[in-house]
């Protein structure tokens, strides 16, 4: 079983770092509604579209699935 999206991106929170995903994963940590328990691109992508104000391209969620997807292979 793999794990959530969103403890993908709790190990790629850095409060130095600057780079969009590194923005991105510690924005979702203050997100109380984000969907923790989640592995589904679509229910990220549809709650991202409605309420991630913090995000600015979704493009970024896309590449953040993308290493995701690929670190959940190994």
């Amino acid at each position: 079983m793999r794990r959530p999206f969103y403890h993908y991106l709790m190990t790629v929170r850095d409060p130095h770092k600057k780079d969009a995903i590194t923005l991105f994963a510690n924005a979702v940590y203050l997100d109380d509604g984000f969907p923790k328990q989640s592995e589904d691109y679509q229910e990220i992508s549809h709650y991202l579209e409605l309420n991630g104000d913090y995000l600015a391209e979704m493009t970024t969620f896309d590449l953040a699935w993308e290493r995701y997807v690929d670190r959940n292979k190994e």
